[in-house]
């Protein structure tokens, strides 16, 4: 194994900007082109992507004369090659004669190809055929792939053995996530065969395998695959090239890089990791944040227990089941019975804590405070007001929370009555149903914040309360940043009210849980340039 990843990172050990590799996971980008043409096209972009190989998916291609096509691909690809021939069924689009399809990929191995795919199921009598015929240069991965789920730990283990007594070079296995823990176990394989001194190539399908795909490089995984384009996948949940060396900051990740990450469903669309990650890189710390498509927050953390995983923010629906998960809660926290930031302390015990309230409760003070020219007001421009939040969950509850702390009187607004109720009683407000709220308006001047999800992408032209009430309100809040203008933003300054958006109270919630994550002082200029590109 050293021999041959030495050589092909020797070319890329040093990378373009001049930083060194912190790990020899290799980045390989499936080619899927259906001509050599477009293969050689694409290899040509993989390789200007920062690529450290290909993998050339013969099944794709739609006229195939086997020996001059893998000779012109195998003389021209600017990068090192993988061929995989993956038929029907084994998830790929050859189903033609098998022993074909096995000549195949001998050939490649002849012409000079530097890695072969091989299934697990054809392994044996593959491996068998070609024994001392292999050239030096060629190495066998023999793959096994589950579309179904990810099998036990003690099952892989014994699938790892089974596919190297085929006399396997390279050991691959893919599964398929069901649940983000299973992940954990594709880790732990990978980590104990870096003991043996196998190289594992271990990943898990699906959006709920994502970190199997990034966090291999810290785990001691042989390769990971990243598209040309996003959408444009071989297999399910894969990133893309730019995102893993660009937004993962891949190449810098190592054994001791600290792992944190948002723990949400949905949670695709966070711009989280876009903030942290670039914040990491510019001062230079060891970590890496990533998507963490959670469905059940107890699960994960009796999951990923070990100190790798250090520090989480926390969004819908779980700010108030990951309450109970914790060892210790922040006084405020706990009365709002949210919390929106967890850090593992060096004891190893869970600590939560709600930046929510403070990012927007001073993200609403700055827009008063603007909108009255700050005409001496001493104090909290909120004291008196009426502040209607619109939400019973967790970010309701912070800022109604909040907004009591600093005077305000405060009503909320629930799709169902009785959760917005309960809410009420607990905060000492005023409750009415979201049906209710488009004929309310005791007095002018009031606030109004949204903390549910309504107008989120993709469902952009929905809207919490109807535009001719609007005028009620001098100052709109809406928690959704994606997109930055929601509807509700749009036709709230159609009304005259002053407008702020869900931007301000990522930025604002996101400065502290950073100093809690690092134990550095916040780049708020930084955080503020990066999110203004979004």
């Amino acid at each position: 194994m050293e021999t041959t990843t030495s050589a092909l990172l020797a070319s890329g050990s040093q990378m373009a900007s001049g930083e060194m590799r912190k790990n020899p996971t290799l980045i390989c980008v499936p080619i899927m082109s259906d001509s050599v043409e477009e293969i050689l096209v694409d290899t040509g972009k993989a390789k200007a992507s920062g690529a450290d190989l290909v993998e050339i998916r013969l099944d794709c291609l739609k006229n195939f004369s086997p020996h001059e096509d893998l000779k012109t691909i195998i003389r021209d690809c600017p990068l090192p090659t993988l061929f995989t021939y993956r038929p029907k069924w084994e998830g790929g689009q050859y189903d033609g004669d098998e022993k074909e399809r096995l000549d195949v990929l001998q050939l490649a191995m002849e012409l000079g190809a530097d890695y072969i795919d091989i299934e697990l199921q054809v392994a044996r009598e593959f491996n068998n055929s070609i024994s001392g015929k292999k050239p030096e240069k060629c190495r066998v991965i023999v793959s096994s792939h589950n579309y179904q789920y990810t099998p036990s730990t003690e099952d892989l283990g014994n699938l790892v053995a089974t596919i190297q007594a085929t006399g396997a070079d390279i050991v691959k296995i893919a599964t398929t996530a069901l649940d983000i823990t299973d992940v954990a176990r594709i880790f732990q394989i990978t980590v104990h065969s870096q003991v043996s001194h196998v190289p594992v190539i271990g990943l898990v399908m699906g959006e709920r395998g994502l970190i199997s795909r990034i966090l291999c490089a810290k785990f001691g995984g042989y390769l990971t695959f990243g598209t040309l384009e996003s959408g444009i996948v071989s297999a399910p949940g894969q990133p893309t090239i730019r995102d893993l060396l660009d937004l993962y900051n891949f190449r810098q990740l190592g054994p001791d890089t600290k792992v944190f990450g948002i723990i949400g469903k949905p949670v695709g669309h966070s711009k989280s990791p876009i903030l942290y990650n670039e914040a990491f890189k510019s001062v230079g710390f060891n970590g890496i944040y990533v998507h963490l498509l959670v469905d059940d927050v107890a699960k994960f953390f009796q999951t990923y227990s070990s100190s790798d995983f250090a520090g989480f923010s926390c969004t819908i629906p779980h700010k108030e089941a990951a309450v109970k998960i914790c060892d210790e809660v922040d006084p405020v926290a706990k009365s709002i019975g949210a919390i929106n930031c967890i850090v593992r302390r060096s004891d190893g015990k869970l600590f939560g804590c709600n930046t929510d309230y403070v990012g927007a409760i001073s993200a609403i003070e700055d827009g008063l405070r603007g909108k009255d020219n700050g005409s001496g007001i001493v104090g909290s421009p909120l004291a008196g007001k009426l502040f209607v939040v619109i939400g019973a969950g967790g970010a309701g509850k912070a800022l109604a929370y909040g907004a009591k702390e600093k005077g305000a009187r405060v009503a909320i607004a629930n799709r169902t009555f009785e959760r917005a109720k309960e809410l009420a009683d607990i905060v000492g407000a005023d409750a009415l149903s979201l049906a209710d709220l488009n004929n309310f308006h005791p007095e002018d001047g009031m606030i109004l914040a949204n903390t549910t999800s309504i107008g989120m992408q993709p469902k952009v032209d929905e809207t919490p309360v109807s535009k001719d009430v609007l005028k009620y309100y001098s100052l709109v809040f809406d928690a959704v940043y994606t997109p930055k203008v929601t509807r509700l933003l749009r036709e709230a300054e159609e009304s005259g009210a002053t407008t702020v958006s869900g931007l301000e109270m990522f930025i604002g919630q996101a400065y502290e849980q950073y100093e809690r994550f690092t134990g550095l002082p916040a780049p708020k200029e930084l955080f503020r340039k990066i999110m203004a590109k979004y």
